[in-house]
């Protein structure tokens, strides 16, 4: 399990790598200031409504039921379903589309309606809105085809095209930059490339996998019936995490010029463990839970549980602590470059530590929650989900005055450890999770090494000021380095040492990775037909 962790999580970390380059092209060409913010906005809707129609709710519903459809009926089948289902998408977000574009001033002054009163900024929301928002459509496409392929076994093509958007972005930066009246213009086009190039990356590799699809006029099967009846709750769960997200955006337009660009230089920080971490977490362990709970192995699950939380929070802890302690540095050499200054970098650095503290938690939420999922019990984490959702509102609403965007990342982090709290007690209370005894003998060990870790990097940090803060790119870029391989090599000592990481653990691991790999099952072949 831990190695098909570490492989998920691998095309991740190459993709959040690029991420990081854009960012802090981004930060040096686009700075904080009221394009940034403008920007960030019209960047973030599209997205908002992606992960409610496109990735979340989109994937629980279609993904078992084209596979579902592919074993029991075949070939042709499967795709003649994936065919009805990606006409309905069309039609759907066609008249979406062309809704939000047509509507587009009253639609950015209920997403950002602290922009109305600055009409440049607002001017600029509703033209890089109408540029970027086609990308839902596009990426919507994309997300069916991903479900096809990684239904047929085929992982890759799907893993690497979030890497196109940051290329394509990057380039955008470099290239159409400084032909565009500003760079957010260069950006927002940016991001409509990006759509483009994923469909047809996409669109390939389906066909190459000899499941090409055509567009066909709409219809209401037994297939898209069930697919809309699934997808009802499912989007009901992704909205509420949408919720989340739609708070902090509206609030953070009510704040001063730069909150909203401040609290995206930390979020992707803080993105970093809890994509590369959290999501290949859930990933692998949704399948070996639902594996074991099948065939009768509850002690198993369980065991698999236990052994995806202390994972989460082995490689998590050190994460938040050094986002605690080291935070400012961090963000000063990546992104305090052009017109992005030290005060914004201080700005970000402190919304990054209140990001940090929900860190371990939001982590752990993925291996939880699928103690739910592989019993298909879906309806327990949205009611957790919905009470998390009032909590962050009210913390931000009571925050967003005194600590301005840094009291929106506090909210977020609370309702994190208000939702993890509420499932694992729901799962311990029904029998279905204890922390088992290694789980609890490990646990003060991590917050031990991890504050060893913080104690290393904060005495670190006055010696390696005058190369952090000062001196050419290439010196702060070293310090920065030293920064991060002292704090490995101390919490990998500190870890050994105290026993949290055992050397016949890693030796096992090794050796399995040097095997060969399993093989791949056939595709299923459809029965003949009846006489």
């Amino acid at each position: 399990m831990i190695r098909n962790i570490l492989s998920v999580g691998g095309l991740t970390l190459v993709s959040r790598a690029l991420g990081f380059l854009r960012d802090i092209l981004t930060a040096a060409l686009l700075g904080a200031g009221p394009v940034a913010d403008a920007f960030f906005v019209a960047f973030r809707l599209p997205n908002h409504f992606r992960a409610l129609f496109a990735e979340g709710a989109f994937n629980a519903a279609f993904v078992p039921l084209f596979s579902g459809t592919l074993v029991q009926e075949g070939h042709a089948a499967a795709k003649r379903f994936a065919e009805d289902v990606m006409a309905l998408l069309v039609v759907a977000q066609g008249v979406l589309l062309v809704a939000v574009m047509a509507a587009m001033p009253g639609f950015i002054t209920v997403f950002a309606p602290g922009f109305s009163d600055e009409p440049e900024k607002f001017e600029l929301a509703v033209l890089f809105t109408r540029i970027t928002f086609p990308y839902l459509l596009l990426i919507s496409l994309v997300s069916l085809y991903g479900g096809v392929l990684n239904s047929l076994g085929r992982f890759g093509a799907a893993a690497a095209a979030p890497v196109l958007l940051n290329l394509c972005l990057i380039a955008s930066l470099l290239a159409a930059a400084p032909l565009a009246p500003t760079v957010g213009h260069a950006l927002s086009w940016g991001v409509f490339a990006a759509g483009v190039a994923q469909f047809l990356f996409l669109a390939g590799a389906v066909r190459r996998a000899g499941m090409g699809l055509r567009l066909r006029l709409p219809r209401m099967t037994a297939g898209v019936r069930r697919f809309l009846t699934v997808l009802g709750p499912a989007a009901l769960g992704a909205g509420l995490t949408q919720i989340n997200l739609f708070a902090d955006t509206i609030i953070a337009s009510m704040l001063p010029t730069g909150a909203v660009s401040y609290l995206y230089y930390a979020d992707r920080l803080n993105q970093l463990p809890l994509g590369v971490i959290g999501i290949a977490i859930g990933t692998v362990l949704l399948p070996e839970m639902a594996r074991r709970i099948k065939s009768g192995d509850e002690r198993g699950a369980v065991e698999s549980q236990n052994r995806a939380v202390e994972l989460s929070l082995t490689l998590t802890l050190p994460a938040a602590a050094a986002f605690l302690v080291a935070g400012l540095p961090i963000l000063s050499v990546l992104f305090q470059h052009g017109r992005f200054g030290a005060e914004d970098a201080a700005a970000a650095a402190a919304t990054l530590q209140a990001y940090a503290l929900g860190l371990p938690a939001f982590v752990v939420i993925r291996s939880l929650v699928t103690g739910f999922h592989a019993r298909h019990d879906t309806a327990t984490p949205v009611r957790v989900a919905l009470a998390a959702t009032v909590v962050n509102v009210a913390v931000k609403l009571a925050l967003m005055g005194p600590l301005a965007q840094v009291g929106l990342a506090v909210g977020t982090s609370l309702s994190a450890w208000v939702n993890a709290g509420l499932l694992a007690w729901l799962l311990h209370r029904r029998g279905l999770f204890t922390a088992d005894a290694r789980l609890r003998r490990n646990l003060p060990r991590m917050a031990l090494a991890a504050a060893g870790m913080a104690a290393a990097l904060w005495a670190l940090r006055s010696p390696l000021s005058p190369w952090l803060h000062g001196g050419a790119l290439w010196e702060r870029v070293g310090a920065l380095a030293l920064l991060c391989v002292a704090g490995l090599v101390v919490y990998g000592a500190l870890a050994f040492g105290l026993g949290l990481v055992r050397r016949s653990d890693l030796g096992r691991l090794l050796r399995r990775d040097r095997g060969t790999k399993p093989p791949v099952s056939p595709p299923p072949v459809s029965p003949p037909p009846s006489p």
